[in-house]
């Protein structure tokens, strides 16, 4: 083992990715949490905050030597040699980069955090807390961790695994770790957990749009510690991923909203906001193997791809609440794959052949098969034990009042002052607190009906992922 030599440039920089990345999850909070309806917007906030608290805690005590500590039979790393995050500056994962031990621990624990928090979007507004926070420690150990040392710590997904004699696999920043693997793990809990109460019948929209949109700008930015970060160090890697990142969140967003303006004739700013998620999620993988220009087509093809996946859900019944299936899993896909045909190094557009193309259409596969399996054990051990759902009554009324006594807005509270001023009562600007839920896809209603509401009363099915 060589001596380390400390770089503070490079060291800087992994600190500052790490905030960065760390701030996606109150990101994420927001982003959720707007798509939700009113009297469910703080328990959808609490499960990514409680991931964060979960997660930091499990990554500390093993979860980090599950990841990258000695390889134990290509499947995961060796559980006590890092305990507690003990390591030295030479065992970092980054030592080659000069970056202590500690600080490259502490950047991987803010992906392992957001990856879970992603997961809670499929399962909005129906769950008990402390069994998603359960859920969570078990998973990122069971699941995130050893899917995370098979591709990144010399495992069998890795670049000396077992598709490495066909050719090395590309996953630069998580496409397979990060959003497949939350992507699958969201699809099998809301298989298993069972769609919210009103699921296909009764409308259930956003109630904070603006919301939703700070969120996804929040996400955005923290993202580029999430791929520019995992250069390693500040150099002409880190600037190539930072400038696709860009493009290709561009990109998707316009394809986005071209799908949406052919097949709906508008774009709307919810539609804006999933296309630059969709677009974060595909060029992660692949924003070191990419150009800008090839960057930008993936993009496009990535928004465009998850603006018509997030009708599926209502097809096939399953109540994925927030589209963690239609953004993240197939965005996850489309930039792993999409890296076969489009990279600079081996893609088949350019002449690379289909190596790349068959290696990372096998790595995905793998990662789903391994995510979908031992999920449905985990969330099927918690379901005849702890249980997943709350009361249908506590639903109905609230998982913020009937599981955490609170509510976001007090709007009894202003109605009250209005009266006590002398002013005569005004309805609250939030019709769901006294009536169904509104759909996903439409603008909040204040005191005019809308298609939504048409079809509410002629018992249209109106979901959360109809055309937006």
């Amino acid at each position: 083992m060589e001596p380390f030599t400390l770089d503070t440039g490079a060291t800087a920089w992994i600190l500052i990715s790490a905030a960065l990345v760390l701030l996606m999850t109150p990101g994420l909070s927001l982003f959720y949490g707007g798509m939700v309806r009113a009297r469910t917007v703080l328990n959808m906030m609490l499960m990514s905050f409680t991931a964060m608290a979960v997660v930091a805690v499990a990554w500390t005590l093993v979860g980090y030597s599950i990841a990258f500590g000695s390889d134990v039979g290509g499947l995961f790393g060796s559980p006590l040699e890092h305990l507690g995050l003990s390591g030295t500056d030479e065992q970092s994962i980054l030592a080659g980069s000069g970056v202590p031990f500690m600080v490259a621990a502490g950047f991987q624990m803010t992906f392992a955090i957001i990856s879970t928090a992603l997961i809670s979007g499929a399962i909005a507004d129906r769950v008990r807390l402390g069994t998603w926070m359960v859920f969570s420690a078990i998973w990122v150990v069971i699941v995130y961790a050893p899917l995370a040392h098979m591709v990144w710590g010399g495992g069998l997904l890795g670049g000396d695994g077992i598709f490495s004699t066909i050719a090395e696999p590309v996953d630069f920043a998580g496409g397979t770790v990060v959003h497949i693997n939350a992507g699958v793990a969201g699809l099998v809990l809301a298989v298993i957990v069972g769609a919210r109460k009103g699921f296909g019948r009764e409308p259930m929209k956003p109630h904070n749009l603006p919301l939703v949109m700070l969120g996804a700008a929040l996400l955005w930015f923290g993202w580029f510690g999430f791929n520019a970060g995992s250069a390693g160090t500040a150099d002409s890697t880190a600037g190539l991923a930072w400038v696709n990142t860009t493009v290709a969140t561009a990109g998707a967003m316009l394809g986005w909203a071209l799908i949406e303006r052919i097949r709906d004739q508008h774009v709307t700013s919810l539609g804006a906001a999933s296309g630059v998620v969709a677009g974060l999620v595909a060029i992660t993988p692949a924003a070191a193997a990419l150009t800008p220009i090839t960057s930008i087509i993936l993009g496009l093809v990535a928004g465009a791809a998850c603006a018509l996946a997030v009708g599926l859900k209502n097809r096939f019944g399953i109540d994925d609440s927030l589209d963690v299936v239609g953004v993240h899993l197939v965005g996850g896909l489309v930039g792993t794959i999409g890296i076969g045909f489009l990279a600079a190094d081996g893609g088949l557009v350019l002449g690379g052949g289909v190596n790349l193309l068959l290696v990372q259409v096998l790595v995905a596969v793998s990662a789903m098969v391994f995510s979908g399996v031992l999920t449905a054990v985990i969330a099927l051990a918690l379901k005849h034990t702890m249980g997943w759902r709350i009361s249908e009554s506590d639903e109905r009324a609230g998982i913020d009042i009937s599981q955490h006594a609170e509510a976001g807005y007090d709007l009894a509270g202003a109605l009250a002052s209005r009266r006590d001023r002398g002013f005569p009562a005004a309805s609250s600007p939030f019709p769901e607190a006294g009536r169904s839920p509104e759909p996903r896809n439409a603008a909040p209603v204040m005191e005019t009906s809308t298609p939504a509401d048409t079809a509410a009363e002629d018992n249209r099915p109106v979901t959360q992922g109809e055309p937006r």
